[in-house]
């Protein structure tokens, strides 16, 4: 099972996954329902997770149902019991849509919800992150979930990011990251799909965020809070929702005057 998830994450092209996926997905929640762990995302209960990972494959942590990962639940969890999100008004704009919350945020009648991306077959709007074609001071909530390791120029990103964020707007911009790692690394010169899974850890990454990721959010201008929203939750959450411990959001905020 690990062997052909990992065949099939470092060869079929991502777009062709995601339309594949609506079609497998049920069929695999069928054979694994249990009710061990549960996805907060629709309550839906498993005997077990999926593996996933493009080169060191963790065990147990993808979604029959949904597809999320344990990021997506951290963030699901995050914004149904921290925030306004599911309830107050807000015009957002999502950077490559995770299928676990596309469709689930687009029904939101309460929200405007704009997605966008290059190559996404669920993006609106087909845009460049570092050149993106909207107004100063736009969106009250912007997500970038795993999005700003595969952008060479990532200073950039997140200065249109902030852009485009209204003062007083909140951007979550979660990013593989080893805590134990002080600064980023990064090596452009490194080009090979294989060597760029073995040192990134997946194939298409162009760095490793470090601790330090945190301090860059805030040299562009955003008020940072390093959220361990693990820490608020049970150990028997943790476990049930198939969470990393001690996995940090960073949620972002653009000051209200500057």
């Amino acid at each position: 099972m690990k062997k052909l998830f990992k065949h099939i994450l470092n060869t079929i092209p991502r777009p062709i996954l995601i339309r594949l996926s609506y079609i497998i997905s049920p069929l695999i929640s069928l054979a694994l329902r249990g009710n061990t762990y549960t996805d907060p995302i629709d309550g839906k209960s498993f005997s077990k997770f999926l593996p996933y990972g493009y080169e060191n494959q963790r065990e147990n942590v993808l979604s029959p149902s949904t597809l999320s990962l344990e990021r997506h639940r951290l963030l699901w969890l995050y914004l149904k019991n921290e925030t306004s999100f599911f309830s107050a008004p807000a015009k957002v704009l999502h950077f490559a849509p995770e299928q676990a919350f596309y469709k689930r945020f687009r029904k939101l009648e309460h929200l405007e919800y704009t997605t966008t991306d290059l190559n996404s077959p669920l993006a609106d709007v087909k845009a460049d992150i570092c050149n993106l074609p909207f107004k100063n001071d736009d969106y009250d909530i912007i997500f970038c979930n795993h999005v700003l390791e595969h952008i060479p120029d990532d200073t950039k990103a997140m200065q249109e990011i902030f852009r485009v964020l209204k003062p007083g707007g909140m951007a979550i911009l979660q990013i593989p990251q080893q805590l134990d790692r002080k600064t980023t690394f990064e090596d452009y010169g490194i080009t090979d799909a294989k060597e760029r899974a073995r040192i990134f850890g997946q194939y298409d990454h162009v760095r490793i965020y470090g601790r330090d990721y945190f301090d860059k959010l805030r040299s562009i201008g955003f008020t940072v809070q390093e959220v361990s929203y693990t820490k608020k939750l049970t150990a028997k959450e943790v476990t049930k929702y198939c969470l990393a411990p001690g996995e940090i959001l960073p949620v972002c905020y653009k000051p209200k005057s500057l």
